[in-house]
């Protein structure tokens, strides 16, 4: 399997330092640490990328179809809600892309607005949400 873009959103960063109550201790660093470890698992070679910053994700998956990867995985966290940029690269780029949010953002009244140009989306299983993107990636071949 080639490679897959996971791409971690704004305010990921933050993720096991606040909020804790709606999504727990883990922080960014650990979360990573699973999900390349989910990628060895299904034999994925997984690239890592972080950014608050828009243009920075924009230039990523642009990146990221020009070097042929198989696939990405976005949780948007903080671009959940945007309507510009990403969402438009998301649709250009010649890649399945799977949306996952390790709590349901459904359930707090936030609607994605990336979701729509994405493969499919897991939302609710915490860092497992991952693998189960993972495993559905490697099953659309």
């Amino acid at each position: 399997m080639g490679k897959v873009l996971v791409i971690q959103g704004a305010g990921m960063n933050m993720r096991g330092k606040v909020q804790l109550e709606t999504f727990g201790p883990m922080t960014l660093g650990e979360m990573n640490e699973q999900i390349v470890g989910y990628g060895k698992e299904l034999d994925m070679d997984i690239e890592l990328f972080h950014s608050n910053v828009e243009g920075e994700v924009i230039n990523a998956l642009y990146e990221a179809h020009d070097s042929g990867y198989e696939a990405g995985i976005i949780n948007p966290a903080g671009y959940t809600t945007t309507t510009g940029p990403i969402k438009a690269a998301i649709a250009q780029v010649q890649f399945p892309m799977i949306e996952v949010h390790a709590s349901n953002p459904t359930s707090r009244g936030t609607v994605s607005q990336i979701q729509p140009v994405c493969k499919g989306s897991v939302y609710g299983f915490g860092v497992y949400g991952y693998k189960l993107a993972l495993e559905a990636i490697k099953n659309m071949r």
